[in-house]
């Protein structure tokens, strides 16, 4: 029978996990099977993928991506490889949505913020206290090629305005729109949808406070728009952005971002 061994077409005797640990030289701890984690005594078919990984091990290049790849289901892979996908706003959600792409396997992010890395960003943003002081696009640059040393990450520390919109972000996909201001949110939105009609956009509205994060969705307002949030909960004296919510919004915005590149355009 043959299957696909740690990224290499092999032909196997006998059809469980346990026959190709039984020769291996090596000890092996963790069993992936079509992108899921199986038991050693799994039943296999002809045409499997199947990785076997030994726990505290660092493996070449080749095969930590065929590892990391292997966790995706079957054919997610090849598609969010190809796709081009801009962060605007790199602060609670923008950082935690850039981390969750970039673990997804984006092939290639565009990531843009002018400000740097202060004290009360530690409270929810993906960020911790050796960055301080540093653009925070460098900073995340750093984390996720720790993460993903396989995608592209771009940078550009500059303020989105609605003149340098189209030269920023025409080459890419999807633009995630992760900022803070209301009045930013709205240019940003109004430029992308008038100026760039290949882009789609999803934005968000409504994290801040620690009301019940069940409240937060993602809405399909346009062909081309996406929001992500509770549509209410704005940040105010009184009612700050707290980790919790944040996560969970930037989650919806990552999730959204990773449908419409597999071409589910439903919310």
């Amino acid at each position: 029978m043959k299957i696909c061994l740690n990224g290499i077409v092999t032909e196997i005797e006998g059809q469980y996990i346990e026959a190709i640990c039984s020769k291996s030289q090596q000890n092996h701890d963790v069993y992936i099977v079509n992108g899921y984690q199986v038991s050693r005594n799994y039943q296999l078919n002809e045409g499997d993928e199947v990785y076997l990984i030994e726990k505290g091990m660092m493996p070449d290049q080749e095969v930590l991506e065929a590892m990391m790849v292997a966790r995706h289901t079957p054919g997610v892979h090849s598609k969010v490889k190809q796709a081009k996908v801009v962060v605007a706003g790199l602060g609670g959600l923008g950082s935690h949505i850039a981390v969750s792409l970039a673990r997804t396997g984006v092939g290639h992010l565009l990531l843009v913020d002018f400000d740097v890395v202060e004290p009360s960003n530690l409270n929810r943003q993906n960020y911790s206290i050796k960055h301080l002081g540093l653009f925070k696009t460098l900073a995340l640059k750093e984390q996720l090629e720790d993460i993903n040393p396989f995608i592209q990450v771009d940078v550009k520390t500059v303020r989105v305005t609605e003149e340098n919109i189209k030269e920023l972000f025409e080459a890419y996909d999807i633009v995630c729109e992760a900022f803070d201001q209301a009045e930013a949110k709205a240019m940003l939105v109004n430029t992308v949808l008038t100026e760039l009609p290949h882009i789609k956009v999803v934005a968000s509205s409504g994290m801040a406070g620690y009301e019940s994060a069940n409240q937060i969705q993602t809405y399909k307002r346009m062909s081309r728009l996406y929001v992500c949030g509770d549509l209410q909960n704005e940040a105010q004296v009184g009612k700050g952005l707290m980790a919790p919510r944040v996560q969970v919004c930037a989650g919806h915005q990552a999730n959204m971002v990773l449908r419409l590149i597999l071409g589910e355009e439903n919310a």
